[in-house]
């Protein structure tokens, strides 16, 4: 009898199954462009058949054959009843898009659609659906793992890297030439006359929804983008409400020093990292004192406001966004610095150590002092005009202020060859105050032409001024154990104020139609949508640059801190009496110039096959007109030009074929360039606090590259990711920092060969370790594995002791980042997230010979940046749904940051004697731990 019953319930189950009909299909969005509507209700009216819509917007319901009502509804969305006939057996595909009830905000609704956009789900959809090769980080996951700005959310990316030298940002090895920054689609200008790119640091987190970095070009962007784009996708309205913050904490290294912190004087002159110049640069050398000033309360702390607000404007929805965020912070480095010149030591803090790889901690001779100040403005609008038209603005201001306290020498162990008054003994002191302020303006429009036709346009206008108002340096002689200090007088600029201005102005634009054709498939999507459109960028830049120096020859003071005491009126009237010398400013001026028009091709050849095709016909021009020092060409000494143009053709192809719904493999390949910057140009010599100086090369030519990327990715859940991807980029002419001939011991840019390959291999997994019973992750993983193999073929210039080959500038073999999550999952979430970050060796700067009659013996080998691991752990508690804690703990390992040079010794018969590895820069950066409360009205 039990098999019996067994059976019946079996046949019946049968039956009832065969009864039954699938009833599935899409819900999108009508207020977000058609975006996908998650969390929706969808249910068969009248019965308890039913459920909500997965991230993506998709349903699917088993129904009893026959009529029925379905039925969709979401807050604050019209609902939606719609007839069906279910068949047994059958598929039945209902796709619907929800639009707002009449006269109603919507305030819930947006949480819903636009927080989402900062989910790294939501990221990883538009990454799996996207033709083209690309990678986000959402404003929900930099919270999650601490990241404070944009420049540490790239660095969670596989791939990519900061430096912790320059800052530069480094995609597969190649730095800050190779990439394109933007903002919001339209170009964004750097901060820092040193740099293409702006300093992503200045866009901290509570301004991100996400940041996106495109390894693969697509014709719609500017060429100059070798290794990729960097895309900060800026935050608009979301919901209505407010949010203050307030940060504290501390640098583990400055608290060690109590009350011996410096500030630089020039920052008496500066309030909330505004400085307001009292007197002219002439003036300061009297007026304005040469010693640094002490500060004793030095703690970090942050304060930020954000908030959005809904109106309505002519009947229709104005949506504000605003937020600001100050915040200071300090840092102190205590190491060491040496430089070589054709392999003999001729700058040395300390000197004379026997084991030179336990200078730091024997005798560290170098200290820098860091404050760090940024006040960030931001406010978003955007207006739409019934249901086809949006025009949306927003501006940055952002005001960067840092002061720098550089000494060198001060235990009376440094060395400088041929100084005068004398080698040993040598001292350095380095004050420079930085003010940036930054503005950028954007205003954008979208408009539905008609149901297969969409317009978009934008508009740019950004504006930068950067500024050293009065850098003080000072070098000199400790000439015995009581700390008595003379000046060192080897030329007139030893002793010496200096002031540099740059200013950046520059206009920008875009156009793009955007064409669907072909028959509507069932998920109301056409299978081509042509793109045609032009780019247009205008900038120019002025900078001013000039010393003024004193000769102090036989003036000797009792301490290198009263240094003021020697720079008064009297002595320059007296005897023995110091001399003013003003040297001709240093001016240049340069303008860029991109026209473009291209086309591509979105297409889908079925439901497996899709891609990308385009082509972009570009014109580039730089014009760069300079009055400079230290420079001659032609018997014709400071002035010259220089004026680089090039049109050409850049295709691109981007493949991509579904191997199923949640595995897909990508091909990638195009042609882009490398356009030389200004300061890459201009041969103006910017000498940093170290002594080294770097200098610009009028004759720097621009590179062409070929990239091809192959990609698998596997999404087992919408929340994991699997990929796999190898690429290749072959450079013409590469340009690189090297070290150049002569006894100046100056870095210059150059075209270094003619030729440079990169290989490599991306690994990257974001997966779930442990669910919850509503298959929410409770605890997750993070990492990507990148691994990398560099070549160029060096000219005559660059080859010694018979190398003809190297890697390239900046570029790591291996990276690897990390990191793990916890999340409670409870009503007040508890998420604690440990991250780590490595990145192997990787040249700073290129070697070169001394002369090229004794290139096997006189030479200066490349200078290498050491690896090394980072970790971060970052906890944070919602207390109630108004009120929230962080505690963030960076760089906890504090690891040695250095950079080492090989070093050759020969005899008379020019046999190598000893060859070492010696360290040439270190310094450690301490620990920061802050604890950070946020709260919510």
């Amino acid at each position: 009898m039990k098999k019996i019953i067994i059976a019946f319930v079996l046949l019946s189950q049968i039956v009832a199954a065969q009864s039954k009909g699938i009833v599935k299909g899409n819900l999108t969005d009508a207020e977000m462009n058609g975006d996908p509507l998650p969390f929706a209700n969808v249910f068969i009216k009248g019965t308890t058949i039913g459920g909500t819509t997965d991230f993506d917007g998709n349903y699917t319901l088993s129904v009893d054959e026959g009529s029925h009502v379905l039925v969709f509804s979401f807050v604050g969305y019209q609902t939606v009843e719609t007839n069906i006939v279910v068949k047994a057996g059958e598929t039945l595909t209902v796709n619907q898009q929800l639009s707002a009830k009449q006269g109603l905000t919507l305030d819930e609704v947006q949480i819903q659609a636009v927080v989402s956009k900062e989910k790294e789900t939501a990221l990883l959809s538009d990454q799996k659906k996207a033709a083209i090769i690309k990678e986000s980080i959402g404003a929900q996951r930099l919270s999650k793992i601490g990241v404070s700005n944009a420049a540490g959310a790239t660095s969670k990316i596989s791939g990519v890297t900061r430096s912790e030298g320059s800052g530069d940002i480094y995609i597969r090895g190649l730095g800050d030439r190779y990439l394109f920054t933007s903002m919001n689609g339209l170009p964004i200008p750097s901060d820092d006359v040193q740099n293409k790119n702006v300093d992503l640091s200045l866009f901290s987190t509570n301004l991100i929804n996400n940041i996106g970095i495109s390894k693969t070009y697509t014709t719609s962007g500017y060429s100059d983008q070798s290794s990729g784009t960097v895309d900060v996708v800026s935050k608009k309205y979301a919901k209505k409400g407010f949010s203050i913050g307030f940060s504290g904490g501390l640098n583990s290294a400055v608290a060690s020093l109590n009350e011996d912190f410096k500030k630089s004087i020039i920052s008496e002159d500066a309030t909330f990292g505004f400085h307001s110049k009292k007197y002219a640069l002439s003036d300061a050398i009297v007026y304005q004192g040469w010693d640094p000033v002490r500060a004793g309360n030095t703690p970090n702390f942050g304060l930020s406001f954000s908030g959005g607000k809904k109106v309505q404007l002519f009947g229709n929805d104005l949506a504000i966004f605003a937020t600001a965020s100050y915040s200071q912070s300090y840092e102190y480095r205590e190491g060491m610095f040496r430089s070589f010149r054709a392999n003999v030591e001729d700058n040395a803090f300390p000197h004379s150590i026997a084991d030179a790889s336990n200078a730091l901690n024997d005798a560290p001779d170098v200290e820098d002092f860091y404050t760090n100040v940024r006040l960030t403005g931001y406010i978003r609008g955007d207006y739409k005009i019934g249901d086809d038209h949006k025009i949306g603005y927003n501006t940055l201001f952002v005001n960067k202020a840092q002061d720098r306290v550089y000494e060198a020498g001060r235990n009376g162990l440094g060395y400088v060859f041929d100084q005068q008054p004398q080698e040993e003994g040598a001292f350095i002191r380095d004050q420079n105050f930085k003010q940036t302020t930054m503005f950028v303006n954007q205003l954008m429009g979208e408009h539905q032409l008609a149901d297969n036709n969409e317009l978009k346009w934008a508009l740019g206008y950004n504006f930068v001024l950067a500024e050293e108002p009065n850098r003080i340096r000072n070098e000199g002689n400790i000439i015995d154990p009581n700390g008595t200090f003379t000046y060192a007088f080897v030329g007139d600029f030893q002793q010496r104020k200096t002031s540099q201005k740059i200013r950046d102005i520059e206009y920008n634009g875009f156009v793009e139609d955007q064409i669907a054709f072909g028959n509507i498939d069932e998920d109301d999507n056409r299978p081509f949508k042509l793109h045609v459109g032009a780019n247009f960028r205008y900038k120019e830049r002025s900078f001013r640059s000039q010393f003024i120096g004193v000769s102090a020859r036989n003036f000797t003071v009792g301490s290198v801190d009263v240094i003021s005491d020697t720079f008064i009126y009297d002595n320059f009237s007296g005897q023995p009496k110091l001399t003013l010398t003003e040297q001709q400013p240093d001016v240049y001026n340069a303008d860029l110039t991109v026209l473009a028009g291209y086309a591509n091709l979105d297409f889908t050849l079925n439901k497996n096959f899709s891609g990308n095709v385009g082509l972009r016909l570009e014109r580039d021009e730089i014009n760069v007109l300079f009055d400079v020092g230290n420079y001659i060409q032609n018997g014709v000494a400071r002035f010259g030009s220089a004026n680089k143009t090039y049109t050409e053709l850049y295709p691109s192809l981007n493949l991509k074929y579904a191997m199923n719904e949640k595995s897909f493999v990508r091909l990638a390949t195009s042609i882009t360039q490398t356009l030389p910057e200004f300061k890459e140009i201009a041969p103006f010599e910017y000498v940093s606090p170290t002594g080294r100086v770097i200098k610009g090369n009028p004759e720097l030519n621009k590179s062409s590259v070929f990239n091809i990327d192959a990609k698998w990715e596997f999404y087992p859940q919408r929340d994991e990711l699997f990929s796999a991807t190898a690429f290749y980029k072959n450079i013409k002419d590469p340009i690189n920092l090297a070290q150049a001939r002569g006894s100046a011991g100056i870095f210059q840019y150059e075209n270094t060969g003619e030729e440079a390959t990169v290989y490599g291999l991306e690994l990257e997994a974001r997966t779930n370790l442990i669910e919850n019973d509503d298959q929410k992750s409770i605890l997750s993983a993070n990492a990507n594995l990148t691994k990398m193999w560099f070549n160029q073929d060096l000219s005559d210039l660059f080859q010694y002791k018979g190398r003809v080959e190297s890697g390239l500038q900046g570029a790591s073999d291996f990276i690897a980042n990390g990191s793990m999550s916890y999340n409670n999952r409870a009503e007040n979430e508890f998420v604690a997230t440990l991250t780590g970050n490595y990145a192997s060796d990787k040249i700073y700067a290129l070697g070169s010979p001394e002369d090229f009659a004794n290139s096997a013996t006189l030479f200066n080998d490349e200078i290498i940046e050491k690896g090394f691991v980072t970790l971060d752990l970052v906890m944070s508690k919602q207390i109630n749904k108004n009120l929230s804690l962080k505690f963030t703990g960076r760089n906890l390992l504090n690891p040695d940051i250095q950079q080492t040079q090989q070093i050759t010794v020969f005899d008379a018969n020019d046999a190598v004697v000893q060859s070492t590895n010696e360290i040439v820069q270190s310094y450690k950066k301490g620990s920061e731990f802050s604890i950070g409360v946020t709260y919510k009205f």
